[in-house]
């Protein structure tokens, strides 16, 4: 009877050494190397051809790849186990203790644990589970066993191990070196005592249990309470979040390895690659007569020993020697092929700058042709969308305009939030700006009179939510709202509003009176707040005051601005995540649990195109990096895969804390992409095709003419039942920005008549 042997693989790891290949969203176990399956698919294959038993398969994988790793291994089974998703990395030690645990728990502590890394090339089945076999009585008796190469060159990527075999199948292991520099390298590979580390572990459940107590209590402790508060579905178990955070983050061998006594080596009868670089990957596939590796589209030349890699487009070479060339829809890496282990310096400089490619993985149909959409906006806009809320979206009894219309394009008479008011006055503003022949001037004057006349208060601020009379419904003064008053106010009065810039001097000094924080941080949620802060309502204000500095040119409302960006800087962007708080307690320090780790990809994409703004303004250039990493983080984290939408949150380690996908994002999404575009970064516009795309296949087209679905479920079913009026701000600006970056400025358009009786309504409903 075989020896119990229950494996894990651990695929948590981004493989950045193979850029451009390899990106956060898409990391190397993922990718098929050699054509035939993914790495991932191929170890566990290799786990499952046990030749005199089945062991059962465990994977530790990151919880924002659980859909690629469900998919790549369903058709393969796992031999009774599963997958167990990482909320975040936690590095190999936190793994291996999970890997513990779970033997423990379902298996026994005298089961054999043997873990495995997901991105490596191993020549046979055979010889791999022959030299784990050998390894078999020692682990037995309580020895933990590492599996040594012996090297066929000075590798300095590698870690090696210090053994003397002597031929005995297993070996005491003398010490563990990092990897070394190339000298050093030399030496190890003339000693015959050094073997390439191969990552993979084989001991008893107890002994490494015995371990972790022993030298790393606290790793254990931690990784303990999170495997016991895991929840289990039938597509594997999740840690959680704020357990699994608390581990302590390191590697196994820093953590155990380097301390344990009674560590063998087996050395491997198998060929073994990494595939951690170009080279290796040179090394380990087939080439043709002249010594290259060709995948793609190439055409080479006089060429030899070279890798040659290119994703869609044709990539011709002629005269290249040693060198490793892969071309993907986003970028082109070209290096000396020996000195391709340098790309993780090229990594670091793209992170450095906020640099997309590293994190999201373009696609290989992306539209090219800047402007192909610009037909079609400029109809939705001019021909449909302004004509209709111009019309059935004003009160005329009452005053001011809609909360929200049904899907019949009819008033649904809810009460009138002022945030929704100043911004239908911005948005037919913005469209006067950009052309509109239609009555832009009195729909401003009808809003700004509503307001004036029944949203004051005593102390000449704002209300915040008025009934559909235009009696109060609350009077709370929200600096939110105040911050969408002032952003109207200055688009009304670039327009020409004569009591707009008034009104804006009154509003300016209740919030320097009333909203202020005496601790000159930022701005209270209304006067006297003292609860939960948020970034939000600092974003908005932000953009009301770039918007009074573009109206005026006063300086005055740009240093208003750079007080919100040192919040942002000191305190609502974390630098490790590319992430942006939502949600502080009184001192702006992050809120325990969920509320700590929201984040919203929309509100990701608004700050970008702000940040572009300000820096602009200003000339603070750096902020350009800031905006980058935040448009990175939010598509490669925050994004459907399914749909291409945005989620409404995730957390600060992408996992998606609310699935559902909202119109407004999409739309902010297409405003960071315009402000990054062109701008010393990649070329954004096929992604701002895309963008417009995707608001147009699953929130404008399913519509009624001139209205949106504004909610949208994770497999792109419409939940929604009206329209709000708050989002036609977002759409008249970011499809105004689109169609000015595609094109100029747009020509303007006849106000065609709408008839919004019950058969003018029935007859716009039906054309499409």
């Amino acid at each position: 009877m075989p020896d119990r042997i229950v494996s894990f693989v651990m695929s948590g790891g981004v493989g950045s050494r193979l850029w451009p290949l390899s990106r956060e969203d898409n990391p190397k176990q993922f990718h098929d190397l050699s054509g035939d399956g993914s790495m991932l698919a191929k170890t566990v294959r290799r786990l499952k051809a046990r030749p005199d038993g089945d062991t059962p398969i465990y994977l530790i994988a990151s919880e924002r790849h659980a859909d690629r790793v469900i998919s790549d291994i369903a058709p393969l089974g796992l031999n009774g186990g599963r997958p167990i998703f990482e909320p975040v990395g936690r590095n190999t030690a936190a793994a291996v203790a999970i890997a513990t645990l779970q033997t423990i728990s379902e298996h026994g502590a005298d089961a054999l644990v043997l873990v495995v890394p997901s991105d490596h090339q191993i020549s046979t089945e055979t010889q791999f589970w022959e030299t784990v076999e050998a390894g078999v009585p020692a682990a037995d008796s309580g020895s933990i066993i590492v599996f040594g190469i012996k090297p066929t060159h000075p590798e300095t990527g590698y870690g090696y191990i210090e053994a003397t075999a002597n031929g005995d199948a297993v070996a005491p292991v003398s010490r563990f070196v990092e990897k070394p520099d190339a000298k050093t390298a030399r030496k190890y590979l003339s000693s015959g005592r050094f073997y390439w580390n191969a990552g993979i572990f084989l001991f008893r459940a107890d002994t490494m249990r015995r371990a972790f107590l022993d030298f790393q209590p606290d790793i254990w402790d931690t990784a303990e309470r999170a495997y016991k508060t895991a929840r289990a579905d039938v597509s594997g178990l999740y840690l959680p979040q704020g357990f699994y955070s608390a581990v302590p983050s390191t590697s196994i061998d820093y953590a155990v390895m380097e301390h344990a006594r009674d560590i063998a080596m087996v050395t491997a009868s198998f060929r073994w690659n990494d595939l951690g670089s170009w080279q290796s990957l040179l090394e380990a596939s087939p080439t043709d007569c002249d010594g290259n590796v060709v995948m793609g589209d190439i055409v080479a030349m006089d060429c030899s020993n070279s890798y040659f890699r290119s994703q869609g487009r044709l990539l011709t070479v002629v005269g290249m020697k040693d060198v490793a060339i892969v071309a993907t829809p986003d970028a082109v890496f070209v290096a000396p092929v020996g000195h391709s282990q340098n790309v993780k310096k090229v990594v670091e400089q793209l992170e450095k700058s906020g640099r997309l490619e590293t994190k999201f993985t373009a696609s290989e149909d992306r539209v090219i042709i800047s402007g192909s959409w610009r037909k079609r906006v400029e109809h939705w806009l001019f021909e449909e969308t302004l004509p209709l809320w111009s019309t059935a979206g004003v009160d005329d009894v009452y005053g001011g305009f809609h909360e929200a219309l049904g899907f019949d394009a009819r008033p649904l008479g809810k009460p009138k939030r002022m945030r929704t008011m100043a911004r239908q006055i911005y948005a037919f503003a913005v469209a006067k700006e950009r052309g509109w022949a239609g009555p832009a001037d009195k729909l401003i004057d009808h809003g700004i009179d509503f307001i004036a006349k029944y949203g004051r208060t005593d102390r000449g601020g704002w209300v915040r939510t008025l009934n559909a009379n235009g009696s109060v419904a609350d009077p709370t003064e929200d600096a939110y709202d105040h911050s969408c008053v002032l952003l109207a106010l200055a688009h009304a009065h670039r327009c020409g509003h004569q009591d707009a810039l008034r009104l804006a001097q009154q509003t300016f000094h209740f919030v320097d009176t009333h909203l202020e924080d005496d601790s000159l941080s930022g701005f209270l949620e209304s006067p006297g707040w003292n609860g939960v802060r948020s970034s939000n309502p600092h974003m908005h204000m932000l953009e009301s005051f770039l918007a009074w500095h573009s109206v005026t040119g006063d300086r005055a409302y740009l240093r208003r601005a750079a007080r919100v960006i040192d919040l942002f800087r000191c305190h609502f962007f974390d630098q490790e995540s590319w992430t942006l708080g939502e949600h502080f307690d009184v001192d702006w320090l992050p809120l325990p649990g969920d509320k700590g780790q929201w984040t919203e990809p929309g509100h990701h994409f608004e700050w970008a195109s702000l940040l572009v703004d300000f820096a602009r303004a200003s000339g603070q250039k750096d902020l350009v990096a800031y905006a980058r990493k935040l448009y990175s983080s939010a598509v490669a984290s925050g994004l459907n895969r399914a749909t291409g939408l945005a989620y409404a949150a995730v957390s600060r380690q992408g996992m998606p804390l609310d699935r559902l996908s909202r119109s407004w994002p999409q739309c902010e999404a297409v405003k960071a992409a315009v402000a990054l575009d062109g701008i010393g970064g990649p070329d954004l516009k096929p992604e701002i095709e895309a963008r417009v795309a995707r608001l147009f296949r699953w929130h404008i087209d399913p519509a009624p003419l001139g209205l949106w679905v504004d909610r949208i479920d994770e497999r792109g079913r419409s939940l929604a039942t009206e329209v709000p009026a708050s989002i036609f701000y977002h759409l008249v600006t970011a499809l105004m920005q689109y169609l000015d970056k595609t094109g100029g400025q747009v020509e303007p358009f006849p106000l065609p008549a709408l008839d919004v009786s019950k058969t003018g309504l029935k007859q716009v409903l039906g054309r499409r």
